[in-house]
């Protein structure tokens, strides 16, 4: 079984879509480091992310120094991303992200990583959800005002999913 490490802005954009708890029902483990549990999370849903599933994760001694090593390298990066990144990398997970930073620092050292539209094709090819609950689910994430998807990416998938449900 896959586990997948996710940063904030992927589980914030499921639920934008009203696709978390479909996310949940993939053959997937979905994790977090307990540091951005606690800081980003706990208060955001927290106990409904546990109640679906999520499992909190602690770092070890070296994990928490190799996030810190992050923290330094990219100072744009959260601390609780940098954990994230740290958490997938000693563990050999995979990592979500929304954040172009955080990927790119991802894909540097080694580490898989997918955003929001890769869990939605997961969720398609799993049959996590209908197809009519993801092209809303998409179509709801595409027309928040702060949504940084790529147009053309978000396009192609409500196509594909408006050719199947027509």
């Amino acid at each position: 079984m896959h586990v997948l490490v996710s940063d904030t802005s992927v589980l914030i954009d499921l639920e934008q879509g009203s696709l978390l708890e479909a996310s949940f029902r993939l053959p997937v483990r979905f994790t977090v480091p307990d540091l951005l549990y606690e800081r980003e999370l706990k208060n955001w849903r927290g106990p409904e992310l546990m109640r679906l599933g999520l499992a909190v994760e602690e770092l070890d001694g070296d994990a928490v120094t190799c996030a810190l090593a992050y923290r330094q390298r990219v100072r744009a990066l959260s601390l609780p991303d940098c954990f994230a990144l740290a958490l997938a990398r000693t563990r050999s997970w995979i990592l979500l992200s929304g954040d172009r930073a955080l990927r790119l620092l991802a894909e540097h050292e080694g580490v898989e990583c997918h955003g929001v539209l890769w869990v939605i094709d997961e969720m398609h090819t799993a049959a996590a959800a209908s197809v009519q609950e993801l092209y809303d689910g998409l179509a709801k994430i595409s027309r928040h005002p702060r949504c940084r998807l790529p147009k053309l990416e978000i396009r192609r998938r409500l196509a594909f999913y408006a050719d199947i449900l027509h």
